[in-house]
């Protein structure tokens, strides 16, 4: 008697788990495309923010050493430069952002794509406050060697800062190792 019920009870909860599966994948692929287009879109105008060009091709980073926090290399079409993708250490887990390095080696401006910072302090260097704006655009015009000591960093946020001013450099250095063509 009592093993009749543990099969019913198991057979149950078996199809629930099944019914629940199939619900989750059935949502999973009509959101899909909305999610892979709003990214798409995001991606897009990130881009559009750091180096305006009419078009990126990505770049085949695979023979040259490159810091493991770089993700993507791409090159503006019109030649003015590159957009670099990259993952940092924040203060409460990863930054994603990505750099813009114009022909001569120096930053065109930057965009936190992603990022988990505290609010109020780190969270700061991807809003659109005027804080937010000032911090990013302090960066725009320095070269590979800038330090967290040449910008004026987040107040209470000295960990997202430096991620963020390190992201930069790497990003220069990143471009230069590629244009010089030093591969691995």
């Amino acid at each position: 008697m009592k093993d009749n019920k543990i099969v019913k009870l198991s057979l149950v909860l078996f199809l629930v788990c099944a019914i629940a599966a199939g619900v989750l994948g059935v949502v999973y692929n009509l959101t899909k495309p909305t999610i892979d287009r709003r990214a798409l879109e995001k991606t897009t105008a990130a881009f559009a923010a750091v180096l305006e060009a009419e078009s990126y091709e990505v770049v085949d980073t695979g023979a040259y050493t490159l810091d493991r926090s770089v993700n993507s290399v791409y090159k503006a079409s019109d030649g003015s430069g590159y957009v670099v993708e990259s993952t940092f250490s924040g203060a409460q887990g990863n930054i994603t952002m990505v750099v813009g390095v114009k022909s001569d080696y120096t930053c065109s401006g930057i965009s936190i794509t992603e990022h988990s910072e505290t609010s109020g302090l780190g969270a700061v260097a991807a809003s659109a406050s005027d804080a937010g704006v000032a911090f990013r655009e302090q960066f725009i015009g320095v070269g590979e060697n800038v330090t967290v000591k040449d910008i004026d960093a987040i107040a209470g946020a000295t960990i997202t800062s430096t991620a963020v001013t390190n992201a930069v450099a790497t990003s220069i250095t990143t471009v230069k190792t590629i244009e010089g063509g030093a591969a691995a």
